[in-house]
């Protein structure tokens, strides 16, 4: 309960609470876990008795593209409700071979904001701060793929074909068919 009063202050201009990723057949079916914003897995009975008494948002993504629903903004900083979109899909740095969970991530403009890059959820993702103040001193780039996933892309000279996605923090990737690749 002390989660819904309030008492508890902010994280990252959030307010203290529980961040998870689920399926919609897993919640259905009672089984299974979600994901928490820090990456530690929750059972489904345990999540299901939280969010008897929780605030609730929720953030559908298409099975296929992993496109995530519309939350646009004219400024440059992310609102909350996006930041909660964010962990929900992205669920910690983007940045291939990064392990750092979302709750210890900044927010980043997938194209740069001085380049035109909006602030809408489409357009931004997770990065830890070293890899977001590392994209904007080197020549490394972002950009989404056609799964809206996104891709780390390196400058020419450093390019040895490594992966330019995180599969990290979504381990259940590997194991849908390669046609239905969800978010």
């Amino acid at each position: 309960m002390a989660l819904c009063s309030g008492e508890l202050g902010q994280h990252n201009g959030l307010p203290v609470t529980v961040i998870v990723s689920t399926t919609l057949q897993e919640v259905e079916k009672g089984a299974g876990v979600a994901v928490t914003g820090g990456g530690s897995l929750l059972p489904m009975g345990d999540l299901i008795r939280m969010a008897s008494h929780a605030f609730h948002y929720l953030a559908v993504f298409d099975q296929h593209t992993s496109q995530a629903l519309y939350l646009g903004r004219t400024k440059r900083i992310a609102s909350p409700a996006q930041r909660i979109v964010l962990h929900a899909r992205d669920r910690g740095c983007t940045r291939p071979g990064c392990t750092v969970p979302g709750y210890w991530c900044q927010v980043h403009h997938v194209t740069d904001w001085k380049n035109g890059g909006r602030t809408d959820v489409d357009t931004l993702t997770l990065a830890c701060g070293p890899e977001n103040r590392m994209i904007e001193t080197t020549d490394w780039t972002t950009q989404r793929n056609t799964k809206g996933q996104t891709e780390w892309v390196p400058p020419p000279d450093l390019d040895t074909g490594q992966h330019r996605v995180n599969g990290y923090h979504h381990p259940e990737r590997h194991l849908l068919p390669e046609d239905d690749q969800g978010p």
